[in-house]
């Protein structure tokens, strides 16, 4: 399978930290809302195969917290956010608008076998303190843990011009 060049080409610098996390926050409003939306269409999904007395019965035991097909729809969803944009432009909409992607050295787009790996082993980075993300600022080439795992670059291209 061929990989697919990101455009625009060139030699792009690393993405410092600022940038990088500016982007996460942005791309944390948008899946709290994708999540929200997911949780909603989940919900009524529910009550239609078990009706609105059964649903209200299960709420109220507390039968319906820590719903494991819940949790499972959600990170599937948010894997699903970040695989399509990232092997696609190699941009969410918060990298977009921060002016960074996540590339292979040579200026392709990632893989889906990379994306899962670099969503992975970013929330391990979140787990961790948020130490791996971090990381950038104690590595020499300026890669995070999950730009380390998924043998891509997160760089800082120049902004599109109208």
């Amino acid at each position: 399978m061929s990989k697919h060049l990101l455009s625009p080409q060139g030699e792009f610098p690393i993405a410092g930290l600022g940038r990088r996390l500016a982007a996460m926050f942005y791309d944390f409003l948008l899946c709290t809302a994708l999540l929200i939306v997911t949780g909603g269409i989940y919900k009524m999904v529910q009550m239609a195969i078990l009706g609105e007395e059964k649903m209200r019965a299960l709420t109220e035991a507390g039968a319906l917290d820590g719903d494991p097909l819940f949790s499972t729809i959600l990170l599937f969803v948010l894997f699903g956010f970040f695989a399509k944009f990232w092997t696609w432009s190699g941009q969410t909409l918060g990298m977009q608008v921060w002016c960074i992607r996540v590339q292979n050295a040579d200026g392709s787009a990632i893989s889906l076998w990379q994306a899962l790996l670099r969503f992975v082993v970013s929330i391990a980075s979140l787990l961790c303190a948020g130490l791996g993300f971090f990381w950038v600022l104690f590595d020499k080439q300026q890669r995070s843990w999950h730009d380390m795992y998924s043998n891509s670059q997160l760089v800082r291209i120049p902004k599109k011009k109208k």
